[in-house]
């Protein structure tokens, strides 16, 4: 009691003294022989017992703090800046989009004739594979340069959905049912695939066909009425269809019975006569009607850029 490094450390690590069994039965067994007196066995065995409980708060610490370093770092690595494809992809609007691999865009093979097609490749090409430019763009060449990237990573993106790699990925998407499902009653759900109706840029929008009812429809939402035909081509459903049988279902046998009060309208009548002839001689006054949807596509694609300006814009390290 008169100790105050006895008292202190007794009232601080009691417990530990009290569980520890084995440190009783030392205890008892020293005083009974006499080879300690209590106060000087209280004092070594408690001072030990303070050693390691410190250690062990020691190590804790340090685990705490490794684990604060490492989530930090997780944090950091977090907030770097995406790739411009992920960007790209990752847009509003874009969920038909898959990532292409940057292998594929880097090999001169898979971009032949993009180059006559797509205005300011170079620099278009620079954007998508992030390449930083010598100098800033203004914001005027930024948007144009930005245009040209998008065009360009659609063409690319077209020839990559038919290459074994980019079908898998579309095969995802599908499975997943991310491009929607068919507008048709009988198609009961049907998952959809985008296509195009014409591989030339800036001709018509993205179409939704149907392996069911074998049909095209517009997609549901707003935001993927805009989005270029062209970027999907014209062959990828049916290629996909093809190199993965099982995912091809089972044709659709139902088809609309119009009635009146539970009737069937006969053959004769006019309405189901309209139709036909409707379907195999539309009026001609209709010939001329153009799609809103698919107007803006039909100008030809103008240089984003004028060649006497290009040189204007800063060339891209490589």
């Amino acid at each position: 009691n008169n100790s105050p490094l006895l008292s202190s450390l007794y009232q601080s690590h009691i417990p530990y003294f009290i569980c520890d069994h084995s440190l009783f039965v030392d205890f008892a067994f020293s005083i009974f022989l006499g080879l300690a007196s209590p106060q000087l066995f209280f004092t070594q065995q408690l001072y030990s017992t303070h050693i390691q409980h410190s250690y062990k708060m020691d190590k804790v610490k340090k685990d705490e703090g490794s684990d604060e370093s490492s989530d930090e770092e997780s944090l950091l690595s977090s907030e770097e800046e995406p790739s411009w494809i992920s960007w790209f992809c990752g847009l509003r609007g874009n969920e038909f989009f898959v990532e292409v691999d940057e292998e594929y865009i880097q090999d001169d093979f898979n971009l032949t004739g993009l180059s006559n097609i797509v205005p300011n490749y170079e620099f278009a090409l620079d954007m998508i594979l992030d390449v930083e430019p010598d100098e800033p763009y203004t914001e005027e060449q930024q948007e144009v340069v930005e245009s040209a990237a998008e065009m360009l990573y659609g063409l690319i993106h077209a020839r990559f959905i038919i290459s074994s790699s980019g079908l898998q990925d579309m095969m995802k998407k599908y499975k997943a049912v991310k491009f929607g499902r068919c507008q048709r009653v009988f198609c009961q759900g049907q998952p959809v695939l985008p296509v195009g109706q014409n591989d030339l840029p800036r001709t018509n929008t993205v179409k939704l066909f149907c392996p069911r009812c074998m049909d095209i429809y517009y997609p549901k939402y707003s935001r993927h009425c805009n989005i270029d035909g062209a970027y999907f081509g014209t062959s990828f459903p049916h290629l996909l269809l093809s190199t993965y049988p099982e995912l091809v279902p089972v044709r659709a046998g139902n088809n609309y019975v119009p009635r009146i009060y539970g009737f069937k309208i006969h053959r004769s009548s006019t309405i189901l006569n309209y139709n036909q002839l409707y379907n195999n001689n539309p009026p001609n006054n209709n010939n001329n009607i153009k799609d809103n949807k698919d107007e803006q596509f039909n100008d030809t694609s103008k240089q984003l850029i004028p060649s006497s300006s290009s040189s204007s814009i800063p060339k891209a390290k490589k």
